[in-house]
């Protein structure tokens, strides 16, 4: 394990067992995941973590967060940060070897392992989250899988490739790809329909989204989301899909029984004051993420280090929680 040096007052802020639910965000340019209340958007504390933190996800059990330290344009990063949510323990590195450029991020049924896409070694990682070990590296062929995915039952995975606008399902019976189809130009976001087993794909290049059978791939409603949609995400009882469109800095919202568009989120603010971005200067909204026991949801808006919170009965703001600087990935760490 590689050491890092950590200064005590950050420690102490990490160290805080989570008395009620909150909201993990993880900043890219400042190399840490804050903890922010649910209540109030307070500050509860943050971890340090390796270069660019990318995507988080959380166990089903609540005690440990999982993040993909992907690296900066200098150097790949190549390990996965281990964070305590309920105990006091300092991170904990995970190195992956020769699996560079960690970003997509699944915890497997029951939490004992996780999957990982690596896009410097075109792999999908099975890795024990416990003892860190790769438990299979599972081959994904030509381009780069990017986010991931899986199935309720554990059986299946799901991955997308930015650069060949594909997805693949990932047999974890067997840990194999079976198969590989086309979805749109610029795949990116992907989720699994609770309930139905649905594989939703957000494709930012074509500005839409795709429905997917889960077993054969095919597709069965291509729905529109303009302005480089780049995440997908679910209510928790399945009812609506949420699209982070990141040109636009809207988010879509989709009747997810009856595919058919609900409502479009505007959450540039006049007045506010962005910075540079891929896109330029904008908010850039990224990740996103429904409250499992609140009626809210809560998109990254990177450009504006800050949180929207949008009240799912009139999908309007409102809230903007401050937070580190380009926050990225979101996710709920429940009570």
């Amino acid at each position: 394990m590689r050491p890092r040096s950590l200064c005590l007052p950050l420690l102490l802020l990490a160290a805080l067992p989570a008395t009620s639910a909150e909201l993990l965000v993880g900043n890219k340019s400042a190399d840490t995941v804050w903890r922010l209340s649910l209540e109030d958007g307070r500050k509860l504390g943050e971890f340090a973590t390796r270069k660019a933190p990318h995507e988080i996800v959380v166990a089903p059990d609540g005690n440990t967060a999982l993040v993909a330290n992907y690296g900066g344009s200098d150097a790949a990063g190549d390990t996965l940060s281990v964070l305590d949510l309920r105990g006091k323990a300092p991170p904990r590195i995970v190195e992956l070897g020769r699996h560079g450029r960690p970003h997509g991020l699944r915890f497997l049924p029951g939490g004992r392992e996780a999957l990982a896409t690596t896009e410097a070694s075109q792999h999908l990682l099975r890795i024990d989250v416990a003892s860190g070990r790769i438990v299979a590296e599972i081959a994904l062929g030509e381009g780069k899988g990017h986010m991931v995915a899986v199935a309720a039952d554990g059986k299946n995975a799901y991955v997308t490739k930015v650069d060949r606008g594909t997805l693949s399902r990932i047999d974890l019976a067997r840990n194999r790809k079976a198969e590989e189809v086309e979805a749109g130009a610029g795949a990116e976001g992907v989720a699994v329909r609770p309930g139905s087993g649905e594989v939703w794909v957000s494709n930012r290049e074509a500005g839409t989204v795709t429905v997917h059978q889960p077993q054969t791939l095919a597709i069965l409603r291509t729905l529109p989301s303009p302005g480089f949609p780049i995440r997908v995400a679910f209510t928790a009882d399945g009812r609506h899909a949420l699209v982070s469109n990141a040109r636009a800095a809207t988010l879509s919202v989709f009747d997810a029984q009856r595919k058919r568009p609900l409502a479009t989120v505007a959450l540039s603010r006049d007045g506010a004051q962005y910075r540079d971005t891929m896109l330029g200067r904008a908010a850039l909204p990224i990740g996103v993420v429904a409250d499992p026991a609140r009626p809210r949801v809560y998109v990254a808006i990177s450009g504006g280090d800050e949180i929207a919170v949008i009240d799912r009965a009139t999908w309007k703001p409102v809230a903007y929680w401050k937070t580190g600087r380009e926050p990225d990935a979101v996710a709920v760490a429940a009570d």
